[in-house]
């Protein structure tokens, strides 16, 4: 019984030659997942029942295949999946890419572990307006190689500072991720209508995209 209700509760599934991903409705126990890890509370600008848990496919720093997994707006989630099988056969690589729950909400420490995500229900970075994350419309790709540096040009994470130059300097999985303005991953997203957190005048977010 508890697979069948498993399986009414997946929308949609992408299956190709060498890649897969599908999407649900959040069930009660990611919505529990959520709510325990602080990444949604009383308030929150949108309601779960117009979020999606996406799992995906994805190539790490070392090439192996991992399932990693999203939540995003239920109106953004198709196009997302098709993004991320391009990134997949562009051989882009992603760290990691766990729910910000698993950070407690702390978008701090999901930088830290260098963590590829995307809904968190939190204000934006120095503001007191929802940030695009609170809507399920953004997503933050490997956020140490591609850092938010402020106007100052302060980098707060010690591990991205080696990165503060954007430029590609050789042929490693870390180096691969850095993004850069004509970078087919960038490309990507922009071909899908979303914006590139590297195009701010003043402070420049490299690791985020938001529709």
């Amino acid at each position: 019984m508890q697979k069948i209700i498993l399986f009414l509760t997946i929308l949609s599934i992408s299956v190709s030659a060498d890649y897969q991903a599908n999407i649900s409705k959040i069930t009660p126990e990611v919505k529990q997942r959520m709510i325990n890890g602080n990444s949604y509370k009383e308030g929150c600008p949108v309601g779960i029942a117009d979020l999606r848990y996406l799992r995906m496919k994805y190539k790490n720093f070392s090439g192996q295949e991992q399932w990693g997994e999203l939540i995003v707006h239920k109106d953004v989630a198709d196009e997302v999946v098709k993004i991320f099988k391009v990134l997949y056969e562009l051989d882009y690589p992603i760290y990691q890419m766990r729910l910000v729950s698993d950070y407690k909400g702390s978008d701090w420490q999901s930088i830290e572990a260098d963590n590829t995500s995307a809904f968190n229900c939190r204000k934006a970075t120095g503001s007191k307006s929802w940030s695009k994350h609170s809507y399920g419309k953004a997503i933050d790709i490997n956020p140490i190689e591609n850092p938010y540096i402020s106007r100052s040009g302060h980098i707060s994470h010690k591990a991205s500072l080696v990165y503060k130059k954007r430029v590609h300097k050789n042929d490693t999985a870390a180096d691969k991720t850095v993004l850069l303005s004509k970078d087919k991953a960038v490309m990507l997203f922009k071909k899908h209508g979303w914006q590139w957190g590297g195009d701010w005048i003043g402070v420049k977010d490299y690791q985020h995209f938001s529709k």
